[in-house]
C-alpha cells in the first residue's frame, strides 16, 4: 500500500524537503502541498490523503484548526501528523484534542520522518512517545485545574491498568508482556476501554490518563 501524504507548511524549504524525502520511498507519495491551514483543508478535501503533515503554526489558519477540520471531514480516514518545535509550541495539548495522531519535530531525521508517517497512517497514535509523552505531561500539568468530567469507575481493574500503560507509551505487544496476557486480550481490553470512555485513539487515552491523575509526569511503572 502506498501512503498518500499532503505536506502543509508556510516555509517552502520545509515543504520541499519533506516532500522530496517521502518521494524517495516506494510506500509513500506526496500528492499535494499547502502553505497555510485553509489551503491544507481544501487540498485534503480534494485529494483524500492518508496522512496530512501539518505545521502547528501557519498563517490564515493554524495547523490545529486545520487538523480538526480534516480529521472530522474525512471521518478519521485522513490522519493528522503535526510538525512542531519542542520547547516553543504551546499548543500540543490542543492538537491532541483536535485529533492529531502524533508529532514530528522539524529537525527530525529521515528515518524518524518515515517512521512517523507509517505509524500514523496505520492508525497508531504517538509515533514518538519519548517526545510526546513529555509534551503531554507538561501541558496537562499546566492546563488541568478542574475535576475531570469522566471517572474510571466504569472501568475494570485490568482496563485501568491498560490505560496507564498506554499513557506510558507501551505498544500492544509491550502491554501483553507486562501483564502476561495475549495480544488478542490486550486488543479486547483496549476496544472496551475506548468504547466506555468514548475515546477515538491512543492520543486521547493518554490525555485522559494524565487528566485523571492515573499517570504522573516524570514517573513510570517499573
Amino acid at each position: 500500500m502506498v501512503i498518500r501524504v499532503i505536506v502543509a507548511d508556510d516555509q517552502a524549504v520545509v515543504r520541499t524537503a519533506f516532500s522530496r524525502l517521502l518521494g524517495t520511498q516506494e510506500d509513500s507519495e506526496v500528492v499535494g502541498e499547502a502553505e497555510d491551514g485553509e489551503q491544507a483543508i481544501r487540498v485534503a478535501a480534494e485529494l483524500h490523503p492518508d496522512v496530512a503533515l501539518l505545521d502547528i503554526r501557519m498563517p490564515k489558519l493554524g495547523g490545529i484548526d486545520a487538523a480538526r477540520e480534516i480529521v472530522a471531514t474525512s471521518g478519521g480516514a485522513t490522519k493528522a501528523l503535526m510538525l512542531t518545535t519542542f520547547g516553543l509550541d504551546e499548543y500540543v495539548y490542543d492538537a491532541l484534542i483536535a485529533g492529531a495522531g502524533g508529532f514530528l519535530l522539524k529537525d527530525a531525521t529521515f528515518s524518524e520522518l518515515l517512521h512517523a508517517v507509517r505509524v500514523v497512517a496505520g492508525g497508531h497514535a504517538l509515533p514518538a512517545p519519548e517526545i510526546t509523552g513529555r509534551l503531554i505531561a507538561e501541558f496537562t500539568r499546566q492546563r488541568v485545574s478542574a475535576p475531570p468530567a469522566r471517572s474510571v469507575e466504569g472501568l475494570t481493574t485490568r482496563e485501568a491498568e491498560v490505560l496507564v500503560l498506554i499513557a506510558q507509551g507501551l505498544s500492544n505487544a509491550d502491554i501483553a508482556a507486562r501483564l502476561t496476557i495475549t495480544d488478542h486480550t490486550v486488543k479486547t481490553h483496549i476496544n472496551r476501554l475506548f468504547a466506555k470512555m468514548e475515546l477515538r485513539d491512543r492520543a486521547q487515552a493518554v490525555i485522559l490518563a494524565y487528566e485523571m491523575g492515573l499517570v504522573v509526569a516524570g514517573t513510570r511503572t517499573p
